[in-house]
């Protein structure tokens, strides 16, 4: 188990999608410990998962996603991949950027956290993330999402989703270490053959427009294969482009103007 406190590094997650087994112990720790309420438990008729996605009463979502592929003699054969996702906290935060409250404030542990006694409900938060992984619960319309288990972190645990994980596809430690680990096991699956494996949001260079994730993920397939974004931006990352656009039309407005009234 890490230490939280004794740690001055940014913290993380690191989600390795080929040790998952489906298994929602994280999902169902998430939910204990934070006395989340269920979602209706109804079966969506899409796939095994009942959660169906990341909400404001659910913290964790473990994707089941069925698909059929060609195996070598070209027949097909059905195929699971499963992955617990996750809030990113990202290194450059939308839904932070985006709050007119202060509500959402970064943590000393580099988490994005949302102070529930200061959201107002406005939302802005939710249409900010490039994830849709903020939501608003329908009683009182304030915005809930993966808290990295701050108080947990407070007294050295570690987050509840990682302790009951029973395979260690889920990973907590130093952002840094992560890093490292995950690269160790990227090059081991290569070299097992497994030539599809590859990280998302490991870092600011593969990830632009979030500037890095802090909860990053090993992944087989394409992003698109788990309802993952394969390139999200921050929207105020255009911000620059969308003003400069402003000025330049607005300067095209005004030489028309001038144009029509020296044609007066």
């Amino acid at each position: 188990m890490t230490d939280a406190r004794s740690s001055p590094e940014t913290m993380g997650f690191f989600t390795d999608e080929t040790l998952c087994i489906g298994c929602k112990a994280c999902e169902v720790a998430c939910k204990q410990w934070n006395q989340l309420p269920d979602d209706g438990l109804r079966f969506t008729g899409m796939s095994y998962d009942n959660t169906g996605a990341l909400g404001a009463s659910s913290w964790r979502h473990v994707a089941f996603v069925e698909r059929a592929v060609a195996d070598g003699d070209g027949r097909r054969q059905m195929q699971w991949l499963m992955l617990s996702d996750v809030c990113k906290h990202c290194e450059r935060a939308g839904c932070l950027e985006a709050c007119p409250t202060g509500s959402i404030i970064r943590t000393d542990y580099g988490s994005v956290y949302v102070q529930p006694d200061v959201c107002n409900g406005c939302g802005y938060c939710v249409s900010a993330c490039p994830f849709g992984v903020v939501d608003r619960r329908e009683d009182d319309g304030r915005a809930f999402k993966c808290t990295l288990c701050y108080d947990r972190l407070e007294g050295t645990l570690e987050p509840a989703c990682a302790k009951h994980c029973p395979t260690a596809s889920i990973k907590f430690g130093p952002l840094e270490d992560l890093k490292k680990e995950a690269q160790a096991r990227l090059a081991k699956l290569h070299a097992r053959g497994v030539k599809g494996a590859r990280l998302y949001g490991a870092d600011a260079k593969e990830q632009p427009g979030t500037s890095g994730l802090h909860a990053f993920f090993l992944l087989t397939s394409d992003p698109e294969t788990y309802n993952l974004p394969p390139d999200p931006v921050v929207p105020t990352k255009r911000q620059g482009r969308s003003w400069a656009a402003l000025g330049a039309a607005a300067l095209a407005m005004a030489a028309v103007a001038i144009g029509s009234a020296l044609r007066a």
